[in-house]
């Protein structure tokens, strides 16, 4: 209670009542992650159980519509799937592998980082190049190069079963530089503090030292930097998706229901592709604003 107490007294908390747009933020980045967890109980239907999806009912316009039926919102696509409840159960997956993503990313580049800071030498410089020579090719293609390489060495039966880990590891591998970056550069400054230097005359090991004393003192831009992060790896996850090479079609993304629609969406079965995009960036946008004014409100020069 006393934690909590303080956190509400704190100057974060104040910022955060203070700025509406941060409010609304949140409450929508809120809704996206309860819509997609509940996507089980809260969707109005299972849009991915054969047994209920009736041909009849494909290309059913919003229930607003002259032609809509109130038993689907939003419509429903091609295979007479309620678009609402697609989006939701789409959510999940998007978040999921986003969130995965950005925690493994995170962990790779912070490790790079503290031993590329602590270390210093032919290690620093080695780590550095590797993330030099990763900066200069875009993320986009560093996934996909990762992704088409796991097809080629997985066998063909196994590309269903392992589709979210191998795209959990390809935005990972994509987004690892920046971490170690941020972590190596905050290390620089760390090491030669004087905590540093006692604890190296006591006998600390050095590992014990970088993940012991110097991590929890450069976590901060990490954890701001994660935040960032997540909405970059939902939108590479939604990207590598509506290419057609990220999840299967039995587990659809937000990026596989907008390529779905896509090819309707000239024909004015407009919903089907509208929707799930809109959804994205409300999605994207209210995390990014959370990202945003998390970085501020934990910079103390702008208080």
């Amino acid at each position: 209670m006393d934690a909590i107490r303080r956190f509400l007294d704190g100057d974060v908390f104040h910022s955060f009542k203070r700025s509406p747009i941060v409010i609304v933020s949140a409450v929508v980045a809120l809704t996206c992650i309860v819509a997609a967890a509940g996507a089980g109980f809260l969707a109005p239907h299972n849009p991915f159980d054969l047994k209920t999806l009736n041909l009849l009912d494909a290309f059913t316009p919003p229930a607003w519509t002259e032609r809509g039926n109130p038993t689907y919102l939003l419509g429903t696509d091609d295979q007479g799937r309620d678009v609402l409840s697609a989006i939701m159960y789409g959510s999940r997956v998007s978040l999921l592998v986003g969130l995965c993503a950005v925690v493994l990313a995170m962990f790779i580049g912070v490790t790079l980082g503290l031993i590329s800071g602590y270390v210093g030498g032919k290690v620093d410089a080695f780590i550095m190049r590797v993330a030099d020579v990763q900066l200069s090719f875009p993320s986009i293609l560093i996934a996909l190069l990762i992704d088409g390489v796991a097809r080629v060495a997985l066998p063909k039966e196994a590309h269903d079963s392992a589709a979210i880990y191998v795209l959990v590891l390809a935005i990972a591998a994509s987004g690892w530089v920046q971490y170690a970056r941020t972590v190596r550069g905050s290390t620089l400054v760390e090491r030669n503090k004087e905590y540093v230097q006692a604890a190296r005359v006591i006998g600390r090991h050095p590992i014990a030292i970088m993940f012991t004393h110097v991590l929890p003192n450069v976590t901060g831009p990490v954890l701001v930097l994660a935040t960032l992060h997540i909405g970059t790896a939902i939108i590479t996850e939604a990207t590598l998706s509506f290419l057609g090479v990220g999840v299967p079609p039995t587990q659809p993304s937000l990026g596989t229901l907008i390529r779905i629609g896509n090819d309707f969406l000239f024909s004015g079965e407009w919903w089907i592709t509208v929707f799930p995009g809109a959804w994205l960036v409300m999605m994207v946008l209210a995390i990014n604003l959370l990202g945003d004014w998390l970085r501020d409100a934990l910079n103390p020069k702008l208080r």
